[in-house]
């Protein structure tokens, strides 16, 4: 090589550094503010001397403020220097973007307003339509009709029951009541407490016609129809459709090619919930008892009963879910502990580990609906068997669904109908969980307070709705701000600028690459997914068959802590699912104001 050569590429080298080091991101929440909102945007750069960062707004190109960054001292994430610029002040309700004075590093425009976060609780019910199981409306096909055939049931193996409908998990097509039993609660729960935020555009099938009824309403009908088919009988449970035989590649669901011994596209096992360890293969559960599912798919049942009989004048569905809350209940009580999910062939699976919380719930919801006190009195026993330690909100780690759901919805129904005493116990168990993600939180340059196990995104959507829930039931709105830095996470302002929510917000930076068969084989974009977004480095690096497909486009701001592709290939960061779609209904709701 010549010495011309040699300083050709010298120069290219400590060009490209020297760009690098130049190079100044701005991080906001792409769907906006509420004019209430605490308004903190994040810089980062390698050059040590941050410029003053001008507000604009974008219709006018009117100059409304210049902000001198603040340093921040956290855990330095990337080898970047960190900086906070402060707009809290300005409440005018507008478009704007911030701009710095000297490069002219441009953010995304973003709204102030009150319609900031308008109706988007309506694009997460289209995600969930699209993981209909049995008639899929975005598909407009059928599928899966032949679920399933039993084991581990008082039947014989390989009994046929009718298990059809429900939803699909994630991107891949089994189903769980673990899951399900949960989406379903937190959407009956978001109706009841925003019934006037949802509108009626689709009818029960998910067909773009009107039925009268709000669509939450008939997407958590769905999940109550299969919760009612998985318990056929006062004294049987179903906890699982289909297992890790699933995993054959991507597939269309009416075309499943995966084989449980009866052929391709057949007849799927249905897995009876025992109470007792389970597994087909090697790959054995651990369970303890069914009341964490019992407990759930009561809540479920006791809050459907209620808005059926009151709110849609339909006493015969009422008194079906009445009497289901009944009996599952009672199934919880004879068999207190936990069913966790089932694997074949590899050792993943829902690990959950916890039931009080659930039978709390169950507890308190059946209280409202029969005003027998015992439930009352079981209510609070449960909720302090539950109390803080079973929560992640007081751990720095947890296996895969160990401490599902991810809130204690119990908590609040409860507080509800407790005495004054009680309720100050409640209260405390919300605090005490998020105090702790505020201490961890003030770490790190984003101050974010979660975990980052696998779902990190269901960690964070479910801190959200803690602190909404623990500022309606105390009065407190002293972490206001904390609680605006969780969300914004969730919308771009992250390292990677980008939204955790497929098509939201409309022409932003969301995931498109995600790892689902409707767009690795259809090319759909179906909005409202919520992936499961960031990890560990560490834990990213011990997964099995991770394999990108493309150059990271985010390359130049990962970081050693914690990882996200936008990549079909990255099944652990980029795969929305449906449990934690569903579970973020009711922040979203919150967030978007009345109509």
């Amino acid at each position: 090589m010549t010495i011309l050569k040699i300083i050709l590429l010298l120069n290219f080298f400590l060009t490209s550094q020297a760009e690098k080091d130049e190079e100044l991101y701005i991080r906001i929440n792409q769907l906006g503010y509420l004019p209430e909102d605490s308004k903190i945007a994040v810089l980062f750069s390698h050059n040590t001397k941050p410029e003053t960062i001008q507000l604009i707004q974008s219709r006018s190109d009117k100059l409304i403020k210049e902000i001198k960054p603040k340093r921040m001292e956290k855990e330095n994430w990337g080898g970047f220097q960190y900086w906070e610029v402060d707009f809290s002040e300005i409440r005018e309700e507008g478009e704007y973007f911030l701009q710095s004075k000297r490069s002219k590093t441009k953010s995304p425009v973003f709204k102030i307003g009150k319609n900031a976060f308008s109706n988007h609780q309506e694009t997460l019910l289209e995600f969930m339509r699209q993981q209909r199981c049995g008639y899929n409306p975005t598909l407009d096909m059928v599928c899966h009709q032949k679920d399933g055939r039993t084991f581990f049931g008082p039947m014989p193996d390989s009994t046929f029951v009718d298990l059809s409908g429900g939803w699909h998990d994630a991107g891949d097509q089994l189903k769980y009541l673990i899951t399900s039993s949960y989406a379903t609660a937190h959407m009956l729960m978001a109706y009841k407490m925003y019934p006037d935020r949802f509108e009626d555009k689709v009818n029960a099938l998910g067909q773009a016609m009107p039925n009268g009824i709000p669509d939450i309403l008939d997407e958590a009908k769905w999940g109550l129809d299969w919760i009612h088919k998985m318990h056929p009988a006062p004294d049987q449970l179903f906890h699982q459709v289909a297992d890790d035989r699933d995993h054959r590649g991507f597939k269309i669901p009416n075309k499943d090619n995966s084989d449980y011994g009866w052929g391709e596209n057949s007849y799927r096992v249905g897995y009876f919930a025992t109470g007792r360890p389970q597994g087909l293969m090697q790959y054995q559960s651990e369970a303890t008892g069914i009341a964490n599912l019992a407990g759930r798919s009561a809540a479920a049942m006791a809050l459907a009963a209620k808005i059926w009989e009151e709110d849609l004048n339909d006493p015969v569905f009422a008194e079906k879910c009445k009497k289901a809350a009944l009996s599952l209940y009672a199934l919880g009580r004879e068999k207190e502990g936990y069913q966790q999910g089932n694997s074949y062939s590899a050792p993943y699976r829902y690990n959950e580990e916890t039931w009080a919380d659930d039978m709390e719930w169950a507890a308190a919801e059946l209280y409202k609906l029969t005003g027998e006190a015992k439930y009352l009195d079981q209510a609070k026993h449960y909720a302090l068997m539950s109390n803080t330690e079973d929560s992640w909100t007081v751990r720095d780690s947890a296996a895969h669904y160990q401490l599902y759901p991810f809130i204690n919805m119990g908590h609040y129904s409860l507080h509800e109908v407790a005495d004054e005493d009680f309720k100050k116990i409640l209260e405390g168990y919300y605090l005490d969980g998020i105090k702790y993600t505020l201490a961890r939180a003030e770490r790190n340059p984003f101050q974010i307070g979660i975990p980052f196990i696998w779902c990190s995104n269901n960690l964070l959507t479910s801190l959200v709705t803690q602190v909404i829930l623990y500022e309606k039931m105390s009065g407190d709105k002293s972490f206001e701000p904390f609680l605006t830095a969780q969300r914004d996470w969730l919308f771009g302002r992250n390292p990677w600028g980008t939204s955790m929510f497929t098509g939201i917000p409309e022409g932003g930076e969301y995931p498109v690459e995600v790892h689902t068969s409707t767009y690795v084989l259809l090319g759909m974009e179906v909005p409202g997914g919520l992936v499961d977004g960031p990890i560990s480095r560490y834990i990213y690096n011990n997964l099995i068959g991770l394999t990108l497909h493309n150059t990271d486009k985010f390359e130049r701001v990962q970081n050693e802590r914690v990882v996200y592709h936008d990549d079909v290939g990255d099944y652990s960061t980029n795969e929305p699912t449906m449990d934690g779609t569903a579970g973020a209904i009711l922040m979203m709701t919150h967030f978007s104001g009345k109509r």
